[in-house]
């Protein structure tokens, strides 16, 4: 078939290469020309595994081609999805559709004009409840027989293109069958694969998103809340998770404490889901999300807290080295990054900190040019009084403590994401230090 993906983003790009790469003719669109220079040269934009070898793949078989003409979108073909961002207004936490409008109401003048008056977008987009209905009746305004679908995306930084070739479910959100046999034909191939189908209507799609994102969240924000009970009390919050997620009906994922969730979708998520609960007079029923937030920007301090406490005190004059600017491993997105954050935070308190990163480095100093970057661990851990591990990249597991130890001032070690070995650092002489564990020095 012949789609376009509107919006060359992180969730467009990786869409529009995966579905050329399961066989479908696909444009891709975007306003950025540059950006549209490097995917036609089969660059992606970012770091993520396996995107650069299936966008050339793609690209090298004349399936995938790229333009920054929504008219030639039109044009192309009679199916449009639409993935360009919804990020957070500043002023009240919700989702800001400035640019889901402006594809689609580029795209309706362009299917009148083209013939294409049967078309359907399909909104692939994190909106609030509600977008869908509203972008429908704008759309039919100026192509009176396009439908709008919901089809959102569950992409996993650093997975995403495992997540779409390999999805745990594909959700489609229609008004017609029309709409759902179309969207079943381009996922055929991964449906014929085993990937299950959740046909429903477009509300229930779009609160699928948010829904799913706020749980994760919410289980996410618990474990964290449950460590600072276990500082309390001198209880172990690791020990804790392990007898937890051994209950089936909760489950090990995402009860990993440590220094809290980041990037550019769970935080805005939760934030834009409880906006736009308030906008529906339910506030009450989702209020929990503020306090999850809440616990989530707290975890960030109290890391900072605690390596100014292993300091004597204070931060001042101090050498501080940084193991991560991504929000996640696997990525090089820094976007609402914790680590950035607290590297941000031990700088103000007066420190001199030196961040290392074995993706995010450049667009760590876009965003935070006052901190110091080194390009290998050992740099930035030269002289350190204290090595702050943020990010749980697996190069930081191999690391060899007993090396670093001959490099840093003082080896004092806080792992803030719980993901290296203590034992094994403790036996090459470090003090290993963690939220909601107990100081075994």
């Amino acid at each position: 078939m012949r789609l376009t993906v509107i919006g060359t983003g992180y969730v467009g790009a990786v869409h529009a290469a995966c579905m050329a790469d399961i066989g479908h003719d696909v444009l891709g669109v975007d306003v950025d020309a540059d950006r549209i220079a490097a995917l036609t040269a089969g660059t992606p934009p970012f770091f993520e595994p396996g995107l650069s070898e299936t966008l050339t793949r793609a690209v090298n078989s004349g399936r995938l081609r790229f333009t920054t003409s929504p008219s030639d979108a039109a044009r192309f073909a009679d199916t449009h999805f639409v993935c360009v961002g919804t990020p957070q207004r500043p002023d009240t936490g919700a989702a800001d559709l400035r640019h889901v409008e402006a594809a689609v109401d580029g795209l309706a003048s362009g299917l009148r004009d083209s013939g294409h008056e049967q078309a359907l977008v399909v909104g692939k987009s994190t909106v609030p409840v509600g977008t869908a209905a509203r972008l429908a009746e704008r759309l039919r305004a100026t192509a009176p027989g396009a439908e709008v679908a919901w089809n959102p995306e569950f992409l996993r930084e650093g997975c995403a293109v495992q997540d779409t070739l390999r999805p745990e479910r594909i959700v489609a959100g229609t008004t017609s069958p029309r709409a759902e046999a179309r969207l079943r034909e381009i996922y055929a191939p991964l449906l014929d694969a085993g990937a299950p189908f959740i046909a429903t209507d477009p509300a229930t799609a779009e609160l699928v998103k948010a829904a799913s994102n706020s749980f994760l969240a919410t289980k996410i924000s618990f474990i964290n809340a449950m460590a600072e009970i276990c500082e309390a009390t001198g209880a172990d919050v690791l020990t804790l998770a392990e007898a937890m997620g051994r209950d089936p009906r909760i489950g090990p994922r995402f009860l990993s404490p440590g220094l809290g969730f980041g990037g550019s979708c769970l935080p805005k998520d939760i934030r834009a889901f409880a906006a736009r609960a308030e906008e529906l007079g339910l506030g009450r029923s989702v209020a929990f999300l503020r306090q999850i937030d809440e616990i989530n920007t707290r975890q960030r301090l109290r890391t900072v807290d605690l390596a100014e406490r292993l300091l004597g005190g204070s931060l001042a004059d101090r050498s501080v080295a940084v193991l991560g600017a991504a929000f996640k491993p696997g990525s090089d997105d820094v976007r609402d990054s914790p680590a950035l954050v607290v590297a941000d935070e031990v700088r103000r308190r007066g420190a001199q900190v030196r961040v290392h990163d074995p993706e995010a480095t450049d667009n760590a100093r876009a965003v935070h040019p006052e901190l110091q970057y080194a390009l290998d661990v050992a740099k930035a851990c030269e002289r350190a009084d204290v090595v702050l591990h943020l990010t749980e990249w697996p190069q930081y597991r191999d690391l060899d403590p007993a090396a670093l130890a001959t490099v840093v001032r003082t080896p004092v070690l806080v792992d803030a994401r719980n993901a290296l070995d203590p034992a094994r650092w403790r036996s090459a002489g470090w003090s290993v230090h963690a939220l909601g564990r107990p100081e075994t020095g």
